[in-house]
């Protein structure tokens, strides 16, 4: 009887560290934290830089999912996303909460082994993504906050180094517009959910072409600012690169009305932009243009 009482528990509490991992964003996370783990080899940090660059930001991510999904609970259940851990109860809102408590204050902490100036930056980051959470997201400056947290993610990395070089603008913009892109994209899939409770960011008043044609643009000024910023001429790589993110976002929208067709939920476009930044960092770091 103990024993199955062990086994019992044990199975409890994996299924709620599993509901965790899905409530954390897990994709959007992975991605975020591994661009800025490139980024950060890219720019020059040693190994021990280079660790506590991504567990800082891994941190920022985990706290930023995890608030986004214990405050929608009720709106992702009255909408019937199962796909969503709290909403299906696979993880109280309670815990994911806590959860959220315990990575946004480990952020900062986590930072503060590089400098507190970069620290700043990535605190910035972490608050202004907490604010599209709650109350920014039904509100037209629903895009600020990504804009902002994608823009102070570069400058933590590189205000961390060793003598805080000043990060270059276009770096600053290309993450800016990057981040912006990403929410149009994100918020695509949710369009019609969201109307029916009430959520009205800037996505939403543009609607789904207005939204994909946002998205598209951003994706390409993101690259462009990489590929043109940097002093000297541009590499044909490079130009490849602008192609690519030319291509990407129709290819994914195909994508995503396919998957609508089948009864999937159409995802493609945000995954495109996540690819568009993996492209855009490794062009970074080959190119070795960035401080």
């Amino acid at each position: 009887m103990a024993r199955l009482l062990g086994n019992d528990q044990t199975s409890l509490m994996s299924s709620r560290v599993l509901g965790l991992v899905r409530a954390s964003h897990p994709e959007p996370a992975a991605a975020v934290t591994t661009v800025a783990g490139l980024l950060a080899w890219g720019v020059g940090h040693r190994p021990s830089g280079i660790v506590s660059v991504v567990l800082a930001v891994l941190a920022s991510q985990l706290a930023v999912g995890w608030t986004n999904d214990a405050l929608d609970a009720e709106r992702d259940a009255t909408v019937g996303r199962t796909d969503k851990p709290v909403a299906a109860g696979a993880v109280g809102r309670r815990t994911t909460a806590w959860a959220a408590t315990v990575a946004a204050v480990a952020c900062p902490l986590l930072a503060l082994t590089t400098n507190p100036t970069a620290a700043f930056w990535l605190t910035v980051a972490l608050v202004s993504a907490l604010l599209y959470d709650w109350p920014l997201k039904a509100t037209a400056l629903s895009v600020l906050p990504y804009a902002v947290s994608f823009g102070a993610l570069p400058a933590f990395v590189v205000l961390a180094l060793p003598g805080q070089p000043t990060p270059p603008v276009w770096l600053l913009a290309a993450a800016a517009c990057l981040g912006a892109g990403a929410h149009f994209a994100n918020v695509l899939p949710d369009l019609a959910d969201d109307a029916r409770t009430g959520v009205r960011g800037l996505p939403h008043r543009l609607g789904a072409a207005g939204s994909r044609a946002a998205a598209a643009g951003l994706l390409l000024a993101a690259t462009a600012a990489l590929v043109l910023g940097p002093p000297g001429p541009p590499s044909a790589i490079g130009l490849a690169a602008v192609g690519t993110a030319a291509v990407v976002p129709p290819l994914s929208w195909y994508a995503g009305r396919s998957a609508v067709r089948a009864g999937r939920r159409p995802v493609a476009a945000f995954r495109a932009v996540m690819l568009v930044a993996l492209i855009d960092v490794v062009l970074l770091v080959a190119s070795g243009r960035v401080v």
